[in-house]
């Protein structure tokens, strides 16, 4: 996901979290409107509203995808299909990145290939329970986290402890939570640009670790989304180095409500939990990025990177997260192709392992960090409209973000005075110091499917698809035919 994951990293990094995590201010309208109007100054009032021609080939290609590109919709429908859940260092994602190779090839993509890299493989296990002994005994729907301990086949039984907050499990004393099982909850609610998940995350990104240092023996968690579905969301958690990890599991919202009203009930009465979860790690196993081209006109310039993630939680079909962002990068890559051969090549990457650490980015990174790249954008947020372009050059080189912006207004996009951080998988862009872009995805229902089992390709809008592919066509167009360096903000 779009910066998001650079978030997640950062606090995983930190270990344990003393303090409340920086909540990124929500956007407003009357800031969004400010931005847009500034931004938009010296971009003709023509050129805001669709004219119903288009200037240029790859503007043309542009207007087209909007219309009736299937090229995106043919990606996830087919790799969610024939290839299903992808969990990173699988065979499952293995077959992935097959399917992805040879999509790649049926479509006019050269150079492709599969660059493997080692990691550590963690994999779920059997099916997990939570099940309240007393005073209200019923089951309640969990799933480990990633990088979750086992309880073992037998389970655990201890005294849940209810903390409201991340806030909260911070000031608990230590030794506080000893022999007991944390449940931490938070108030997630769904934005437009995803700053919720900076408030909420780090209960699942570090919070079994504080849990464990003051003595817990299991943590669960709210799931980190915005739905109201009992469908809980995986996602990573972290444990630093020298720590024994602990059992760590996510309740679905709604059975995080019940169990919020079983402590408003109970009064002195202790809450007891029967938890069972049984995760292994498989040890060293094979993930890979799969890259593929659409070479240019002139081999001395760096090229344009367009990246996505190929892997998926093993709950999930990854469609929306990030088959789709698969999708949109590799139609739009060939639109502009075929639109005319550009001047730089265009070189997609599907990374691998990106859901349990970025795995696939750092090894790109890594592998090719003296090759320059001229710019990179990613999209991994789903495949909800764009409705906002940020850059990371829009001071160094005005003229440039001018011309994007004013490019994509007939789509509905936004200027704005952000600056681009890139997605999680851009890690060589970042390290060499590079140009990015981010094409900002509407969030708005994104933590409802999030590492869920509802990520399923029934929630892809084809229309809102279509969109995204059509503003990728038209930046990236624009990007690849550009001989001048795009110069990153100094």
């Amino acid at each position: 996901m779009t910066g998001w994951g650079l978030v997640r990293k950062a606090w995983q990094a930190a270990g344990l979290a003393l303090a409340l995590p920086p909540m990124k201010t929500p956007l407003l309208a009357l800031t969004a409107l400010s931005l847009s109007l500034s931004a938009l100054a010296a971009v003709p009032a023509a050129a805001q509203a669709s004219t119903g021609s288009c200037e240029d080939a790859v503007a043309c290609a542009a207007d087209a995808a909007l219309e009736g590109d299937s090229l995106a919709w043919d990606f996830v429908e087919g790799i969610t299909t024939e290839v299903g859940p992808r969990q990173a260092g699988t065979e499952a994602e293995a077959r992935g990145r097959a399917w992805a190779m040879d999509w790649l090839r049926a479509n006019g993509f050269r150079n492709v290939a599969d660059e493997p890299f080692q990691m550590r493989t963690w994999v779920p296990g059997g099916p997990p329970t939570a099940r309240i002994v007393s005073p209200y005994p019923q089951d309640l729907t969990i799933v480990p986290l990633g990088n979750s301990a086992s309880t073992g086949p037998d389970g655990l039984t201890a005294e849940v402890v209810y903390f409201p907050s991340y806030a909260d499990l911070v000031a608990a004393p230590a030794g506080s939570l000893d022999g007991k099982i944390a449940f931490i909850s938070h108030d997630m609610r769904p934005t437009q640009d995803g700053s919720g998940y900076g408030f909420a995350g780090p209960a699942r990104w570090t919070g079994a670790a504080l849990a464990a240092s003051k003595g817990a023996v299991a943590t669960v968690i709210r799931s980190i989304g915005t739905d109201n579905d009992r469908t809980p969301h995986t996602g990573g958690t972290g444990f630093p180095d020298g720590m024994a990890a602990t059992p760590a599991g996510a309740l679905s919202n709604p059975d995080a409500d019940n169990l919020e009203r079983m402590f408003a009930r109970a009064g002195n009465t202790p809450i007891t939990m029967h938890l069972t979860l049984t995760p292994e790690w498989l040890g060293e196993t094979t993930s890979g990025n799969v890259v593929g081209e659409i070479v240019g006109s002139d081999p001395l310039l760096p090229p344009v990177l367009l990246a996505c993630h190929i892997d998926s939680w093993w709950n999930s079909t990854g469609a929306f997260d990030d088959g789709a962002g698969c999708g949109i990068i590799a139609a739009a890559a060939r639109n502009v192709g075929e639109a005319g051969k550009p001047l730089r090549t265009i070189r997609v990457l599907f990374a691998g392992a990106e859901e349990v650490g970025l795995f696939g980015s750092t090894a790109y990174s890594k592998a090719h960090i003296d090759e320059p790249i001229a710019v990179g954008i990613e999209s991994d947020f789903g495949a909800d409209r764009i409705w906002r372009i940020d850059s990371n050059f829009s001071k160094s080189n005005p003229d440039l973000y001018r011309e994007l912006a004013r490019s994509v207004a007939r789509f509905g996009v936004a200027p704005s005075g952000e600056v681009a951080s890139g997605g999680a998988d851009l890690n060589i862009v970042r390290d060499q110091g590079g140009a990015l872009i981010d094409l900002q995805q509407d969030g708005t229902r994104y933590f409802d499917l999030h590492h869920t089992n509802n990520d399923t390709l029934d929630k892809i809008d084809p229309q809102q698809l279509r969109q995204n592919v059509a503003v990728w066509t038209q930046v990236v167009g624009i990007l690849a035919n550009r001989a001048e360096p795009f110069g990153p903000a100094k």
